[in-house]
């Protein structure tokens, strides 16, 4: 009997990654720059590519893939996620926009009005390319366009652009040893406006904060970069809460995007925590935290489960975490085509993390939760999961001890780390 369309499963990820190659960019680049973007992609280079260069020579880690026509063939971007079972996916920046430093996923936001002039421009050419890559794919692939915070009527504007142009969400520029970005600012409010009316979520997504190591930073640079990734994603989430940007902009969407989730669990306890010591006269904690926890009307948990969700490849941990943070604030990610998520192992990888669970929990991780948070058509996507989607039993069958993929010696994959 061939299988009903409810027996496989919507899979969305809420984590991806994509961009054109660099001459791609310039058809979207306006024209007054293209001298300067001539200039720019000709000597342009990236210390962090020399760090990653297995696994196929091309589709390495974030700092590598960027080389990969994955990044921007549609065709066979989409064979390749069909076989892996994923019906649709969010997409974040992965190739280099003009005039970036280095990375997409480890520069540091301009530093001067000349740079940011530049790099606006360059962010602008990567949303106006990844509107149409979106289109190639309609209702399968959520782009999320990037902003800088150098100018909020700036920012306003590219992300009412984005909504007009059907992106579903909005990135942050990270913070980085080269620049802190403080969310807590008044001078934001703005920006959480339209991201709360418009209905588009906003990010903070994993990078690597430092340099590349090099004769000049060292040969700590990279390993002081990967170790301090989580603290300044984790930063962010205090930012929001305690300078109340939650309680001003109830129905804001924050993700935390590719940092994981079972943290936050500990993190907002302790800001839970911070709070009821601040109501407390003669402490540290009243003396420094009484005037942001004066503004607020719930706990720091309680808005992390009312505004945030969390988007990653999910380990052992961010499963059993689950219901702390909130059943339906935790999406699955594939991390696609980084070699540190689950390609070519997201069958494996689903069942990896989801065999012990019930249908319902399996569903809002890999699917429901998403479209909640996106607007991800459930009922549109069904036939695709009809063909190419895992079966509910298939994702509920335990991986036995044989089945764990092997690497070489030198490769990573989280998802399956011990």
């Amino acid at each position: 009997m061939p299988l009903l369309e409810e027996d496989r499963l919507v899979v969305i990820s809420a984590d991806g990654h994509c961009g054109a190659d660099i001459q791609g960019y310039k058809p979207y680049l306006e024209a007054r720059f293209h001298d300067q973007f001539d200039a720019w992609a000709a000597s342009y280079s990236d210390a962090w590519m020399a760090m990653d260069t297995i696994v196929g020579g091309t589709r390495g880690m974030g700092v590598a893939s960027t080389l990969d026509p994955v990044n921007w063939e549609s065709t066979k971007r989409q064979e390749m996620l069909e076989e892996q079972g994923v019906a649709a996916e969010i997409l974040f920046p992965n190739t280099v926009p003009p005039f970036y430093p280095s990375g997409a996923i480890s520069a540091p936001g301009p530093r001067s009005r000349e740079e940011y002039a530049k790099r606006l421009a360059g962010i602008r050419a990567h949303n106006r390319w990844l509107a149409d890559f979106c289109g190639e794919a309609p209702g399968r692939r959520g782009g999320i366009a990037q902003v800088f915070l150098n100018d909020i009527d700036d920012a306003v504007s590219e992300v009412c652009w984005a909504k007009e142009h059907g992106l579903l969400g909005v990135l942050l520029p990270a913070d980085h040893f080269h620049g802190l970005v403080n969310l807590y600012y008044p001078q934001f409010d703005p920006l959480w406006e339209a991201c709360a009316a418009l209905d588009m979520p906003v990010h903070r997504h994993g990078i690597i904060p430092s340099e590349a190591s090099s004769a000049t930073t060292g040969s700590g640079a990279s390993a002081v970069g990967l170790i301090e990734a989580l603290f300044f994603a984790h930063r962010a989430v205090a930012h929001m809460v305690l300078g109340g940007v939650f309680e001003r902009f109830p129905t804001l969407k924050f993700v935390e995007s590719e940092v994981n989730a079972a943290w936050a669990v500990s993190y907002l306890n302790a800001l839970d925590s911070f709070g009821a010591e601040a109501t407390v006269p003669g402490t540290v904690q009243y003396k420094f935290g009484r005037d942001a926890f004066a503004q607020l009307s719930l706990k720091p948990s309680e808005y992390g489960r009312r505004n945030m969700y969390f988007g990653s490849f999910l380990d052992a941990d961010d499963v059993a975490s689950r219901h702390d943070l909130g059943i339906d604030r935790v999406m699955w990610a594939a991390d696609f085509p980084h070699h540190e998520g689950t390609w070519p192992w997201t069958r494996k990888a689903l069942r990896a993390n989801f065999a012990q669970l019930p249908e319902g929990e399996i569903r809002q991780l890999t699917s429901v939760n998403a479209a909640a948070c996106y607007g991800f058509d459930l009922g549109a996507l069904q036939p695709v999961a009809a063909r190419i989607g895992p079966t509910l039993s298939e994702v509920q069958t335990p991986l036995g001890a044989e089945e764990f993929p092997s690497y070489p010696d030198e490769t990573i994959c989280d998802t399956f780390a011990p």
